[in-house]
């Protein structure tokens, strides 16, 4: 089967599948139960969102999703070069072979609908709409390819779009619970909140410093890790994810971690030291108790370690508590009886003097809410007398939280819930 053949393409995620339609289409749908695979076909268009001809998207979505040396040195620049490009040649011979089979062949009506297929709904459980969308016309574009050569260049020009695998197609991403002896898995989050900085209303100093330090890093020059407090809901967690949005496209990405898991940061390094994309660690909410001990691992990643933090990783934190560890009047007393207290107020210190970078957001005052409210109303057309609007914000701050731009948000989905 040309499939044995070859190189760089070997592994990959759904190669069995791909193995047997190749064997199907070799004896036109005597060798393969051709049924079973139009199954197959079928549930991963469902998964993926795929449409069209199933086989020329599959295979599109093998060439994606395929993390080999080709692929991972032209994310973000383009053609590899050298011998990369060569043996990645003769691959794509193979796959453009396959591409010219006619899947109609396999007989029946079924898979005249396969080639020409329509979901119920386009959207994808693995993907974003935008990453969907662009596989299903990589689909199109390797079937309208008249050479191997060209073949190739049109896949060379998706990874230096949107990258390979995991980390080039998804933007944010999750640590799932390792499996006993087993390596951290780097889960993608799929729907990621659609947040721009422009949203924001207000605190443009605070988000001027944000943007200041995280063009620098995807500039390769020198960037701090970032640490943003103060009162809750005024928009720290919010100007994280904004972020992300405004900079995936220039290779930013984002890996949450909560403090459970800080023993596992080690591990999330080695996976993403080498690619080429520029790594956020983000970490919400983050505070400990004085008797939680995760800190420690955390203080050795941003700084201390004996291992240095990879270039392409920073970490952005958000807190309530400007010092993150707990620290009570009681600590007072036991430090009088402690012969070197001064290490142990350095101690708990230490930790949030290891961002270089550290934003205060504070509650605004009436006026400032108010003014986030008027901004907020005529976003989503929310028609009221300016002095009823403000005086129904102030009746909800009261019982829903203070002032604060969470609290003026929920007002307006109030007033939106009760039209």
């Amino acid at each position: 089967m040309k499939t044995d053949q070859l190189i760089l393409y070997r592994n990959m995620a759904y190669e069995d599948l791909l193995m047997e339609m190749n064997g199907a289409l070799d004896s036109d749908g005597k060798k393969e139960d051709v049924w079973s695979l139009a199954n197959r076909l079928i549930e991963l268009a469902a998964k993926y969102g795929l449409e069209g001809n199933l086989w020329h998207c599959f295979l599109a979505l093998c060439i994606a999703n395929h993390e080999n040396a080709y692929s991972i040195s032209c994310e973000i620049r383009g053609k590899a070069g050298g011998s990369l490009d060569s043996l990645a040649l003769e691959d794509f011979r193979i796959f453009k072979e396959l591409f010219d089979y006619d899947i109609r062949r396999l007989g029946g009506r079924v898979w005249e609908i396969l080639a020409d297929y329509r979901p119920a709904q386009a959207d994808s459980r693995v993907f974003n709409r935008r990453i969907r969308d662009r596989i299903v016309n990589l689909a199109v574009q390797l079937e309208q390819a008249r050479t191997a050569e060209e073949f190739q260049a049109q896949a060379a020009e998706f990874y230096r779009e949107f990258g390979v695998g995991k980390f080039g197609l998804n933007k944010a991403f999750r640590i799932l619970e390792r499996e006993e002896h087993g390596p951290v898995v780097i889960d993608p989050i799929i729907n990621v909140e659609h947040v721009y900085l422009k949203d924001l209303v207000g605190y443009e100093l605070q988000k001027k410093k944000l943007v200041e330090n995280t063009e620098a890093f995807l500039e390769g020059k020198e960037a701090n890790n970032v640490l943003l407090f103060g009162d809750a809901g005024t928009g720290k967690s919010s100007s994280v994810k904004a972020v992300l949005n405004e900079y995936y496209g220039r290779g930013l990405r984002m890996i949450e971690v909560y403090k459970h898991q800080f023993k596992a940061l080690s591990d999330v390094l080695e996976q993403i030291k080498d690619r080429n994309y520029k790594f956020i660690i983000y970490m919400d909410d983050l505070s400990f108790e004085d008797y939680e001990l995760e800190y420690k691992y955390l203080k050795a990643i941003l700084e201390g370690g004996l291992g240095k933090r990879p270039r392409n990783v920073l970490v952005y934190a958000t807190s309530n508590r400007r010092h993150l560890i707990r620290e009570k009047f009681s600590d007072k007393r036991e430090l009088d009886d402690e012969l070197h207290n001064n290490d142990t107020v350095q101690e708990k210190l230490s930790l949030a003097a290891r961002f270089g970078v550290t934003i205060y957001y504070g509650s605004p005052d009436k006026r400032e809410f108010q003014k986030i409210v008027k901004v907020l109303a005529e976003r989503h057309d929310v028609h009221m007398p300016e002095e009823e609007l403000y005086a129904e914000a102030n009746k909800w701050e009261l019982s829903h939280g203070g002032l604060s731009g969470r609290t003026a948000a929920q007002f307006i989905t109030h007033i939106l819930g009760t039209r």
